[in-house]
């Protein structure tokens, strides 16, 4: 796929994909739509719970997949929330068709979530190994799968589904029963998916494979977005 970054209109970088027509992130704001969707409706929110609402009774430790490494965007904005805390998190991130160095270098993200000191982490997110699970921090895990959902095979379930994928229009595949049917059971009891989503047919999917729907405020510039809840 040849890619071509653009600029979001929050200042941070996506990536256009002409031969699919499609972007990796909102044209309203990468960086707002990643801290919106996955870090305030997904891993906040899980902190939040009661601790009677979570399986373990506490979150000293959090499993996080993503369907999509994609920029690295959300595992940085991850790392970031999480840093100075003591929560353990283990994220495990799922892309097919990994970027090229000479777009990665050129990604403002770093720059403008102030995060300098940081960039060496950013950097390792893109470099480290695959198929391995790489300590990033003390508290901070990271194993990525170079491989497609469908051809994978969880041995982990996890608290917070990043479910990141390109849209129905353009990944059909990555959006139907059978692939939602696999993300619930990879899910923990009382876990969850967020996405930016919010389409009927998807949300009767999610249903349909036995989530719970939860219709959201979307990121700036989309009017919903989705968080589908595994009940016990």
């Amino acid at each position: 796929m040849n890619h071509e970054i653009i600029k979001t209109a929050d200042g941070s970088h996506s990536l256009y994909v002409k031969d699919l027509d499609e972007h990796y992130h909102s044209v309203h704001g990468a960086i707002q739509e990643g801290k919106h969707v996955f870090i305030e409706m997904g891993l906040k929110h899980l902190t939040s719970l009661p601790a009677p609402l979570l399986e373990k009774g506490d979150v000293s430790t959090i499993n996080i997949l993503e369907i999509g490494l994609g920029t690295g965007l959300n595992v940085l904005l991850t790392y970031l929330e999480n840093f100075k805390k003591s929560v353990q998190i283990n994220y495990t991130a799922l892309e097919a068709f990994p970027l090229e160095n000479e777009i990665i270098k050129e990604l403002n993200y770093v720059e403008l979530l102030d995060a300098n000191q940081h960039q060496t982490i950013f950097d390792r997110i893109h470099s480290c190994y695959w198929e391995k699970n790489i300590e990033l921090t003390k508290n901070f895990t990271l194993h990525k799968i170079k491989n497609t959902l469908q051809e994978v095979k969880f041995e982990n379930t996890f608290d917070i589904i990043y479910f990141d994928a390109f849209g129905p229009r353009v990944q059909p595949e990555m959006w139907t029963e059978e692939v939602f049917t696999k993300i619930y059971a990879a899910t923990k009891s009382t876990g969850f998916l967020v996405t930016y989503c919010a389409k009927g047919e998807v949300k009767r999917t999610l249903k349909k494979v036995g989530f719970t729907i939860e219709t959201l405020q979307g990121p700036p510039g989309k009017r919903e977005m989705v968080r589908a809840v595994r009940e016990k």
